[in-house]
């Protein structure tokens, strides 16, 4: 009985978020409809962590509400398509960003991939201070490490190393936030890690 309230409670918040909270306007119009759809991530579906300084903007498609935590001040822009994912504190996704957490099968070419089974809660971990440029595709499974920037157009198929900038189809390396490997334990005492 008890797991049939529940399913009955994620269907309504379900509802309410997609056919209210989703499509308010962009919080550039009035500040309060990012308040509004703030409230709602964070204290209703508790999917993020509840802080003043967090954004998150009109369509913000999330798949699975039970695959999903984001950290603290973050702000996630128009458009973006999650699927599932933990992301940390400090993080910027740009508009139409999409964050994968399953994908179909593909392995056996005798059955077509559309009847093979798919690949379920591979959930992608964003770290913190990360920079997710626009159109960016952020693959099931992939790490990508704090204070890494992602190019526009990218597509992360594999972990990342952290304070690297990554960019292209597939994403690779194109250089490092810093000069020194020694900066990144003081740079990392100054966020909580994500295990």
């Amino acid at each position: 009985m008890k797991k049939i309230i529940n399913q009955i409670k994620h269907i309504l918040k379900s509802i309410i978020y997609y056919s209210f909270i989703y499509n308010i306007p962009h919080s550039r119009f009035c500040p309060l409809f990012n308040t509004v759809r703030k409230f709602y991530i964070c204290n209703v579906l508790k999917i993020a962590f509840p802080c003043r300084y967090s954004k998150f903007q009109n369509k913000v498609y999330i798949a699975n509400f039970s695959n999903i935590f984001i950290g603290k001040e973050c702000q996630i822009n128009e458009h973006t398509f999650i699927q599932g994912a933990r992301i940390g504190d400090y993080v910027m996704i740009a508009p139409h960003v999409t964050i994968l957490s399953s994908m179909h099968g593909y392995d056996q070419i005798s059955v077509p991939m559309i009847k093979q089974e798919k690949k379920k809660n591979i959930i992608p971990i964003i770290g913190n201070d990360v920079w997710i440029g626009t159109r960016a595709v952020i693959m099931p499974g992939v790490r990508v490490g704090d204070g890494c920037i992602i190019g526009a157009g990218a597509v992360v198929t594999r972990s990342t190393e952290p304070y690297g900038i990554y960019a292209g189809v597939p994403a690779r390396k194109i250089r490092s936030r810093c000069d020194s490997p020694f900066e990144h334990p003081k740079i990392q005492a100054l966020f909580k890690v994500i295990p």
